[in-house]
């Protein structure tokens, strides 16, 4: 029973995805979890359950999808806290504290994409990390491209940057914004 009970957790998993409210780009990361009437659809080649590491880890072409928004990535593992050992009969209520995608990461919902190598979600901190030798942000014709981009799910506020700076050489790039006036409709 608790198999099944980790299994409906992983599941579960991606209604924590934000809650972010802000416009343009960071809507990306808020669509898990928008609409909880909407069914969550996670499609993997494989499904691994460690219950002693309180992990559930869906690897091979990872598909996620609620409504208009969906994660594609070769691996996303999920990190649980407690044991499932105290819940009712039936109750997947356990916390989920953090998820990584691995592999490359693709999330998109309507007009708007974020692409990078890796994908980070501190579900208590409620921080997202996106981290590549790009990461893409779009939406419409509007790009914006760096390294590491850290987006504050309750609040939606986003950064990027392009690198550490560190002098060798390398993480010395900028950030690189293309827009076109006029794309994007104001919906307020």
């Amino acid at each position: 029973m608790i198999f099944f009970k980790r299994i409906l957790i992983a599941s579960a998993a991606v209604l924590f995805f934000g809650s972010a409210q802000a416009q343009t780009f960071s809507d990306a990361f808020a669509g898990f979890g928008s609409n909880e009437g909407e069914p969550i659809e996670i499609e993997a080649g494989e499904l691994r359950v460690e219950d002693g590491n309180n992990t559930a880890t869906f690897v091979g072409d990872v598909v996620v999808i609620q409504g208009e928004t969906s994660l594609k990535t070769q691996r996303l593992k999920v990190f649980y806290a407690g044991d499932g050992e105290n819940q009712a009969e039936g109750s997947v209520q356990q916390k989920i504290s953090r998820l990584e995608a691995a592999g490359g990461v693709f999330i998109s919902s309507k007009d708007q994409t974020a692409k990078g190598d890796e994908a980070s979600f501190d579900m208590n901190r409620e921080f997202m990390v996106m981290t590549g030798n790009e990461v893409v942000l779009s939406q419409g014709p509007n790009v914006v491209v760096g390294k590491r981009l850290t987006v504050n799910l309750k609040t939606g506020q986003a950064n990027l940057t392009a690198g550490q700076g560190s002098g060798s050489g390398q993480g010395s790039g900028r950030v690189k914004v293309r827009i076109q006036p006029n794309s994007v409709e104001d919906s307020n």
